[in-house]
């Protein structure tokens, strides 16, 4: 339930967990999921407009924001949100706290990326036709999809459901919505998907 997930995220601030000011090692083990490889396929460019799907405190906006036009982060957490505007404020961004699914964009991106979010959708298609939606002509998506194929995610005393993500069936997700241009390469810990709209 998203009731269970915003409640995880919001007490992992709490918990005075940020991963902007993780330790120099635990961010290159989290590098394994959407280091330099994933950062690459984005193709940012100052021409470009950005949507990170579930960005968190800004672990990844950090990375993405000083290098396109305007960046837009959304996320269901509203205490990762607040965290994620104080690291990001000296940027051109947008940051909205609702759930990717049921807010509605007023502007399409040419970048929208997600890394270790689609876990915590069930309905994956309804998710890739919105970001299909919500796509430029000729625009990109990049998945990070987490190879743990775990129903439960467990922190501590912590248990959350998820949807593990099955990579070829993602593929035929954005197959059948019109995507083109798929590719897939495989990293430590992730699947990296790319697509372009037509």
């Amino acid at each position: 339930m998203i009731s269970d997930v915003i409640y995880h995220y919001d007490h992992l601030i709490d918990e005075g967990q940020d991963p902007v000011n993780d330790p120099p090692k635990l961010q290159a083990y989290m590098s394994k999921w959407d280091g330099e490889p994933f950062i690459k396929l984005l193709e940012l460019n100052k021409a470009k407009n950005a949507l990170e799907i579930g960005c968190g405190t800004g672990r990844l906006a950090i990375s993405i924001a000083p290098h396109v036009r305007f960046f837009c982060g959304i996320d269901i957490s509203p205490k990762t949100i607040e965290i994620a505007k104080s690291h990001l404020k000296e940027f051109n961004v947008e940051l909205i706290c609702d759930d990717f699914l049921v807010y509605s964009f007023t502007e399409q991106f040419d970048i929208i990326y997600s890394s270790l979010t689609f876990m915590h959708i069930e309905n994956k298609c309804e998710a890739i036709e919105k970001i299909y939606r919500c796509l430029a002509k000729n625009g990109i998506c990049v998945l990070s999809l987490d190879k743990n194929q775990n129903c439960i995610l467990e922190y501590g005393t912590r248990q959350v459901k998820i949807y593990p993500d099955d990579p070829e069936e993602i593929i035929n997700m954005l197959l059948k919505c019109g995507f083109c241009e798929i590719e897939k390469y495989e990293i430590d810990h992730a699947y990296l998907i790319k697509a372009k709209r037509k």
